[in-house]
C-alpha cells in the first residue's frame, strides 16, 4: 500500500515521464518512416523535365542494354569502357525519350500502335531494324519474317524451363529494339513538323538572291593587331572584368575537378623472372614425357588444354614454324622460348591431318520453324559444338546440351579442310609476386606520407624524374581519369576531398595512383582566372585596335591610312553580302557589311576587325547579271535550313530541366 501511495504522490510527475517517452517513441517511428521517404527521394538516378528515373528503372534500362550488346557482340566479357558507354548510352536514351514526350505531349503528337506495329512489321520496317543482323538472312539481306517469328515466338511463350529462359533474352532484345524504333520515330516526326515549317518565303529569295548580286570593288590597308607590341597598350583589370562579364554566358560550366597523378607502375622484379625461368626448367623434362599432358599443363600453364585443333593462322606465331614443319610428329617438343615477358615450350600431341575451318549450321527447333545460324570458325563455337560440327559431313544431325535442355543442329555446309596439329602449350607470364606488389605499394605509401599536399607531391615526383599527369574538366559522372583503368574511385576521391589534398594510394589495372586535387570549380560560370588568358588576348586587341585608330586620326586618304599603318594597298575586285571572306584577310564578316553599307566610291573610317583595323575604300558598283529564279532559290534556302530540326532536338535536351544524380550510382 506504501507503495502505492508514492505512485499517487508522484503521479503528475510519472504522468509527465511516461508521456515524454511515447512522445519519443512517436517521433521516433515517425522520424525512423520519415527517413524512409527521403531515402526514396535519394534512389532517384535523376530527373528529366519532372520526371524522377527511380534507380530500379535505370538499372532495368542497363540490363537490358547489356543484354543487347551480349545478343549482338556474342560475348558476356565486357571491359569496363562498354559497360561506361552502355550506362551513357542508357542515360542518353532516357534523356531523348523523356525529353521528346514532353515537347510531342505540348503539340498533341505522339507514336500510335499502329503506326509503330507498321514501323515494325510492315512493308518498309524502320532502318534500325533493317540493320540488325539478328534479323538478316544468310545473304546479309533484311528478313521481315524473321521479326514476325521473333515477335510470335515470344507472345506464344514455352512451358520448358530452357526454352522460356531463350524467349525471355529474345523478348528483352526485341523489346528493347522497340522501343528504339519509337523514340527515333518520335524525334522523325518532331524534326519532320519542324522542316515543314522552316520554309523560304518570295521575300527570302529575293534577299539571298541580291545579296549576291549586289557588290562593289574595293581597295583596302590593314595593320594586324601582332604588328603593334603590346607595351604599346594599356590593359586593365577593369578591362578584362568587363569583357568577362560580356561574354559570361559563354563560360557556363558543370561542376568539375581537376587532378595532377604520378603512377607507380606494377612489374616484376628480376626475382620475378628468375622464379618462373627456375619452374619452367623445373618443368620441362615432365612436358616432355608426361602421358597426362593436361594434368601438368592445365596445373601449370596460363594457356590451358583443351585438346583444340590448331590450323597455320590460330596457332600462336613463335610455334607455326615448328608446328607445321614437314617432319614434325607427335611427341615433338620445343625448347623454352622467352618473348612478351612469357615463358613458353610447346608439344605436338597430334600431326599430320586436316579438318575444316568453318561450318553452316541450322538449329532445329521442334514444333517451330528452324533458324539458320550461318557460318562460324572453329574459334568461335563452344568445343561441344565445333567437335561433332566440324568432323561431320553435309547433312548430319547433332544433339548437344545447352543450359537445361538439349538443342539439335544439322550441318548446311562444310568448309574445305586445311592443315591442322594439336598442340600443348605450358606457358608463364612473368607476373609481380606478392612481395614485388608490396614493395610498390609500400613505396607510393611512402611517397604521400613525405609529400602530402598537391604542391610537395609535385616537386618531389619532378625531383624523381616521375611524369606529372594533368587531368581536367572531370565531372561526377566521368568513368574514368584518362586511360587509367579502374579509375572511377579517383574521381569520387575527388569530388569528396578539399583543394590542395593528395589521395591514398589507387590501384588502377598495373599501376599505382597517386592523385592530387588542384582545381575544385563548382560555380556556374568558369572564374575570371580560369579564362584569363583568353579574356587578356581578346582586350590587348580591342586596345590595339583602339591605338592603330588613334594613330590613323586624320588620314583623309586610303594611301594616307596605308602609309601610316606601313601596310601595302590591296586590290578586291568584287564584295557582296554572300561572301564568307573579305580578300586575303580571311574571316571577317564585320568589314564585309560595312564595305557594302559604304556604297560606292567612298572611303571608311577605321573598322576595327576581327586580327586588324581595315581602311576601305570602294569603287563602282559590281553586280552580278543573274536572273533571279525565285523557286531555285527558295529550294536553296531550305536545303540550308536543313539541320536546323536537328539542332533544336539538342537544343531541347540542352534546355531541359534536368538533375542528374547517376554520380551516386556509379
Amino acid at each position: 500500500m506504501a507503495s502505492l501511495q508514492r505512485i499517487r504522490n508522484h503521479g503528475a510527475l510519472l504522468i509527465a515521464i511516461v508521456g515524454l517517452a511515447m512522445l519519443a517513441f512517436i517521433l521516433g517511428d515517425f522520424l525512423n518512416s520519415g527517413s524512409s521517404f527521403f531515402n526514396r527521394s535519394r534512389e532517384n538516378v535523376g530527373v528529366i523535365e519532372g520526371q524522377k528515373i527511380h534507380y530500379t528503372e535505370y538499372e532495368a534500362a542497363k540490363d537490358q542494354l547489356t543484354e543487347v550488346y551480349k545478343i549482338e557482340s556474342g560475348r558476356s566479357d565486357f571491359d569496363e569502357d562498354t559497360y561506361a558507354q552502355i550506362r551513357n548510352q542508357v542515360w542518353n536514351m532516357m534523356m531523348m525519350d523523356y525529353t521528346l514526350r514532353a515537347q510531342a505531349k505540348e503539340i498533341g503528337m505522339d507514336v500510335t500502335v499502329d503506326e509503330l506495329s507498321e514501323l515494325c512489321i510492315g512493308e518498309n520496317p524502320h532502318q534500325i531494324l533493317r540493320s540488325r543482323r539478328a534479323f538478316m538472312d544468310e545473304n546479309g539481306q533484311f528478313n521481315r519474317d524473321a521479326v514476325k517469328n521473333l515477335i510470335a515466338a515470344i507472345n506464344d511463350g514455352s512451358e520448358e524451363a530452357a526454352q522460356n529462359a531463350n524467349l525471355q533474352q529474345a523478348k528483352t532484345y526485341w523489346l528493347y529494339w522497340e522501343k528504339a524504333v519509337r523514340i527515333s520515330y518520335m524525334q522523325e516526326k518532331y524534326t519532320a513538323l519542324l522542316q515543314h515549317l522552316l520554309k523560304a518565303n518570295s521575300l527570302d529569295a529575293e534577299f539571298a538572291f541580291d545579296s549576291r548580286q549586289k557588290g562593289v570593288s574595293a581597295e583596302y590597308a590593314m595593320q594586324p593587331y601582332y604588328t603593334v607590341a603590346d607595351s604599346l597598350v594599356e590593359v586593365s583589370e577593369g578591362d578584362i572584368k568587363k569583357l568577362y562579364n560580356q561574354k559570361k554566358e559563354q563560360f557556363k560550366q558543370t561542376p568539375n575537378r581537376a587532378i595532377k597523378y604520378v603512377a607507380f607502375n606494377i612489374v616484376p622484379s628480376e626475382d620475378d623472372f628468375k622464379a618462373a625461368e627456375t619452374l619452367m626448367n623445373n618443368l620441362q623434362e615432365e612436358f616432355k614425357t608426361t602421358d597426362d599432358i593436361a594434368l601438368v599443363v592445365n596445373t601449370n600453364s596460363d594457356i590451358m588444354y583443351d585438346g583444340r585443333d590448331y590450323s597455320e593462322e590460330t596457332v600462336p606465331a613463335q610455334f607455326k614454324e615448328f608446328a607445321f614443319a614437314k617432319d614434325a610428329k607427335a611427341g615433338d617438343c620445343t625448347e623454352i622460348l622467352f618473348e612478351n615477358n612469357t615463358y613458353s615450350m610447346a608439344r605436338i600431341m597430334k600431326a599430320g591431318y586436316s579438318l575444316p575451318d568453318s561450318v553452316e549450321l541450322k538449329a532445329i527447333v521442334e514444333g517451330g520453324e528452324d533458324q539458320e545460324l550461318g557460318w562460324f570458325k572453329a574459334d568461335q563455337l563452344p568445343k561441344n559444338i565445333a567437335e561433332p560440327a566440324l568432323n561431320g559431313k553435309r547433312g548430319d544431325k547433332f544433339t548437344v546440351a545447352q543450359g537445361m535442355g538439349e538443342q539439335t543442329y544439322e550441318i548446311m555446309e562444310i568448309g574445305k579442310p586445311t592443315p591442322k596439329v594439336k598442340l600443348a602449350i605450358l606457358a608463364r607470364e612473368v607476373t609481380p609476386s606478392s612481395k614485388t606488389y608490396s614493395i610498390i605499394y609500400n613505396n607510393a605509401k611512402q611517397f604521400i606520407v613525405t609529400n602530402n599536399n598537391a604542391e610537395a607531391m609535385e616537386k618531389a615526383a619532378q625531383e624523381a624524374g616521375m611524369a606529372v599527369i594533368p587531368q581536367y574538366n572531370l565531372t561526377a559522372t566521368t568513368d574514368k581519369v584518362g586511360q587509367l583503368k579502374g579509375s572511377r574511385t579517383i574521381v569520387r576521391w575527388a569530388f569528396d576531398a578539399k583543394e590542395g589534398a593528395v589521395s591514398d594510394v589507387f590501384e588502377c589495372g598495373d599501376q599505382f595512383i597517386v592523385a592530387a586535387l588542384t582545381e575544385v570549380n563548382d560555380g556556374e560560370y568558369r572564374s575570371l582566372d580560369a579564362v584569363r588568358a583568353e579574356l587578356t588576348f581578346e582586350a590587348t586587341n580591342n586596345a590595339k585596335a583602339a591605338y592603330i585608330k588613334k594613330q590613323l586620326k586624320g588620314a583623309e586618304t586610303l594611301e594616307a591610312a596605308a602609309q601610316i599603318m606601313n601596310q601595302p594597298v590591296q586590290h578586291i575586285e568584287r564584295v557582296s553580302l554572300a561572301d564568307s571572306r573579305f580578300g586575303n584577310a580571311g574571316m571577317e564578316p564585320a568589314v564585309i557589311g560595312k564595305t557594302i553599307a559604304l556604297g560606292e566610291n567612298a572611303l571608311s573610317e577605321p573598322i576595327q576587325g576581327n586580327m586588324a583595323v581595315f581602311v576601305v575604300k570602294t569603287g563602282a558598283a559590281n553586280n552580278a547579271a543573274d536572273e533571279l529564279n525565285t523557286e531555285v532559290e527558295k529550294a536553296q534556302l531550305e536545303s540550308r535550313y536543313a539541320y536546323l530540326p536537328y539542332q533544336a532536338i539538342q537544343l531541347v535536351e540542352d534546355k531541359a530541366e534536368v538533375t542528374d544524380n547517376r554520380a551516386n550510382f556509379q
